[in-house]
């Protein structure tokens, strides 16, 4: 991997990690556009990054996550996580196995955004509009619905503001939920992708994630410079989401992952 593409794929992570339109299956394509090899170290790699895009959601709400005013925020957190721990470990194998199935994830992007285009009219007279209304009991609902992304193309941040929708959360407290939620559950990923899970154990030469990352100099300056990129496109992309997920709903969501969706099925199905 060269760096001009661990950037392009870094800016890919960092635009689409918080809108309900699956980064995974926006890195995947975009890897595969690119003619890039699919490696341990790529596939580590679009993980790992994911940490820049965490510190985006704890910077932009920096208030929020250092009130220590408002414990019952940090236990909501921990009590949603769990499910999506417990379930991601579960199933790490056959989640891994479905990211090379790219017409199965494009099927996902095009079936996901049939449920956008209507997810606005199933959810009406929402009464939560901040996360102080949310308990524990709904937190924990939320991050069942966040297993949902389990499945490559489904998007972590359409199924937990979809979930915190079938609670009562108004659209902006649903997906600054997700946002809050997000952190934990990705910082989990990360630190299990970089320094736990054993990557290319079918290959002559298995490695843990930081051992691929110290390998060379290139896949340090890499892993940094895809972790900076992802931080302040995400950052960025957050504020612009939420101001378009107020005006005009999940619509243009759901009508982009459609058309996108499609396009994908019929450049893999009739040209790879």
């Amino acid at each position: 991997m060269d760096l001009i593409k661990a950037i392009i794929i870094a800016i890919v992570e960092g635009l689409t990690e918080y809108l309900p339109i699956s980064s995974t299956a926006h890195m995947g394509f975009t890897a595969n556009l690119l003619g890039m090899p699919d490696d341990e170290f790529l596939k580590m790699f679009q993980v790992s990054i994911q940490f820049g895009a965490i510190l985006s959601v704890v910077v932009a709400y920096w208030k929020k996550f250092f009130d220590l005013n408002n414990i019952q925020f940090y236990f909501k957190l921990a009590f949603a996580v769990v499910p999506a721990l417990v379930l991601g470990y579960l199933f790490d194998d056959k989640i891994e196995a479905v990211l090379g199935n790219q017409i199965a994830i494009s099927s996902v992007l095009v079936l996901g955004g049939v449920v956008l285009l209507f997810a606005d009219k199933w959810f009406k007279n929402p009464k939560i509009d901040d996360e102080k209304g949310i308990t524990i009991r709904k937190a924990v609902t939320i991050g069942f619905w966040q297993c949902l992304a389990m499945m490559p193309g489904t998007s972590r941040s359409a199924a937990s503001i979809i979930g915190g929708m079938t609670q009562g959360l108004t659209r902006k407290a649903a997906a600054e939920f997700s946002f809050f939620l997000a952190v934990p559950t990705m910082l989990a990923v990360t630190v299990y992708s970089v320094f736990v899970k054993t990557w290319g154990k079918e290959t002559p030469n298995p490695q843990k994630g930081y051992e691929m990352i110290m390998a060379s100099q290139d896949h340090i300056m890499i892993f940094v410079i895809g972790n900076v990129v992802a931080f302040i496109v995400a950052l960025i992309a957050i504020k612009a989401f939420i101001g378009v997920l107020n005006k005009y709903g999940f619509k243009p969501w759901g009508w982009y992952r459609i058309f996108v969706g499609i396009a994908l099925l019929i450049y893999f199905y009739f040209f790879k």
